[in-house]
């Protein structure tokens, strides 16, 4: 049988996505998966659906961050708020989509999720990054060239554009062929997908596609 190929959609700005980098390795190992790395741009999913993040709703800002921190502490992971939330993670993902061998990408994946999440500098000041680059021995220069291309510019909003044709509409999702599991939460149905232990059957979707809604909310409210 040949492997399959789970395609994690993820932004730095999520710490979901950074806890999801965390323990998605084993599942995939178990299932004899590879994992590929679709950097998108979560801010352009939410304006896209016309809804908000998160960090944009108070009460939900922070009880986001008492789960994350919960759930680091459960997976014992380094944890930390970077230095501003929300930021602008743009310039990380696009040094994410470089141009690279893809172990080289899975590392500079590592490095700038704990840039973020796990007690480092964050990713916004470009110079905090180069070094940060440097000293984990990247070429910072070429990388921050390439993400600075037209091509490597136009290659996030395509990853983000095939994530919405995709029906994502958040980070992290999990894309097996066209079956998408989104969340950190979602990881084990993800492992039992992979399985081939799945209890949805197509007979259950289709009545939940046919389900008629009964109320609808005014727009504005």
């Amino acid at each position: 049988m040949a492997r399959r190929t789970v395609r994690f959609l993820f932004d730095y700005i999520s710490p979901y996505a950074y806890l999801a980098w965390t323990q998605v390795g084993p599942v995939l190992a178990r299932q004899d998966a590879d994992l590929e790395l679709v950097p998108i741009l979560f801010a352009a999913l939410l304006d896209a659906l016309g809804t908000k993040g998160p960090a944009e709703i108070p009460p939900k800002r922070l009880w986001v961050f008492k789960d994350t921190f919960r759930h680091a502490a459960h997976f014992g992971v380094p944890f930390a708020p970077p230095p501003a939330h929300p930021f602008n993670p743009l310039l990380a993902l696009r040094l994410t989509a470089a141009p690279m061998e893809e172990p080289q990408r899975k590392a500079l994946c590592d490095l700038l999720f704990k840039a973020t999440w796990g007690g480092g500098p964050g990713v916004i000041d470009e110079a905090a990054l180069s070094t940060l680059m440097k000293d984990a021995g990247f070429d910072a220069e070429q990388l921050l060239a390439a993400a600075k291309s037209d091509e490597v510019k136009a290659k996030v909003r395509d990853n983000t554009e095939a994530a919405l044709q995709a029906g994502a509409f958040g980070v992290p999702s999990f894309l097996v062929g066209d079956e998408l599991f989104w969340g950190l939460d979602s990881l084990g149905h993800l492992e039992r997908h992979l399985a081939g232990q799945d209890p949805l059957t197509p007979a259950d979707l289709e009545r939940w596609r046919e389900l008629p809604a009964a109320s609808h909310r005014p727009k504005g409210r």
